[in-house]
């Protein structure tokens, strides 16, 4: 392995069920035991109801790269960054890391909407294994980061999305992990808040963390990445330069 590789993805693929088994029981189960007309009937059932989001996807990722993921809505792009980030287990392949993760996913998933955003600080800053001694050294940079000071004492119900976004950001953030993955989270709040997410998570690719970033922004892409993966149904179409953005904008006025 080159001990330059932080992430090193091996013919991941991802699996999903859409079905529900109607009407499926202990009974039936019995009955499909026994009865193999029963039995194939059932897994073809299944079969149809299959749908691979990711298919023997493969690449590697070197300390430092700050790689770009672009394909339409659905192409599997969320679904990889999951995989990658240790909340989803392929269905096939494996993925190998090395260094700390923090996974800007689906910010505010972590947070209890009947606390307030002080408490949410806390909570979401435990999960992340940050210590309260240290969450309480860097309590008002999270907050003078996030804007949301007349807001401390607010239970996150009552916020915006926007609001919860920004204080998942300010509380992810505050340390520069080795691998950060994120998810079109530089779109969230006023633009004033998307140009100071954007100028942090400069500032951490210039300090040298590993980054893996999907966008519908092109031209966030392509400012950002030096690499970009396009994916769509599920496998890789190209991996290369800002180049790649290129080919994926033909390919998308061609389907227009």
């Amino acid at each position: 392995m080159d001990k330059d590789i932080m992430i090193k993805v091996k013919d991941v693929s991802m699996r999903f069920n859409l079905g529900i088994d109607k009407g499926f029981s202990l009974k039936q189960g019995f009955v499909n035991l026994f009865d193999p007309k029963m039995r194939k009937k059932h897994k073809e059932e299944k079969k149809k109801n299959e749908f691979w989001a990711l298919k023997d996807v493969d690449f590697s990722v070197k300390k430092g790269e700050v790689v770009g993921f672009i394909g339409s809505n659905g192409a599997g792009k969320s679904t990889l960054l999951k995989v990658v980030a240790g909340v989803m287990k392929p269905t096939k392949g494996k993925v190998e890391s090395y260094g700390t993760i923090c996974p800007m996913i689906e910010l505010g998933a972590g947070f209890d909407m009947d606390l307030t955003a002080r408490e949410n600080i806390y909570l979401n800053g435990a999960v992340m294994g940050y210590s309260k001694n240290f969450l309480d050294e860097k309590f008002n940079e999270i907050v003078e980061f996030s804007e949301l000071k007349d807001f401390l004492d607010v239970p996150v119900k009552n916020f915006s999305s926007g609001m919860i976004a920004r204080l998942a950001f300010s509380v992810a953030t505050i340390v520069e992990p080795e691998i950060l993955i994120v998810d079109e989270i530089l779109s969230v709040g006023d633009l004033a808040f998307q140009a100071k997410s954007e100028a942090k998570m400069l500032n951490m690719i210039t300090g040298g963390t590993t980054v893996l970033y999907v966008s519908h922004s092109i031209e966030s892409i392509k400012k950002l990445c030096d690499k970009v993966i396009w994916i769509e149904h599920g496998e890789i179409q190209a991996i290369g330069g800002k180049e790649v953005c290129d080919k994926y904008i033909e390919y998308v006025n061609k389907e227009a």
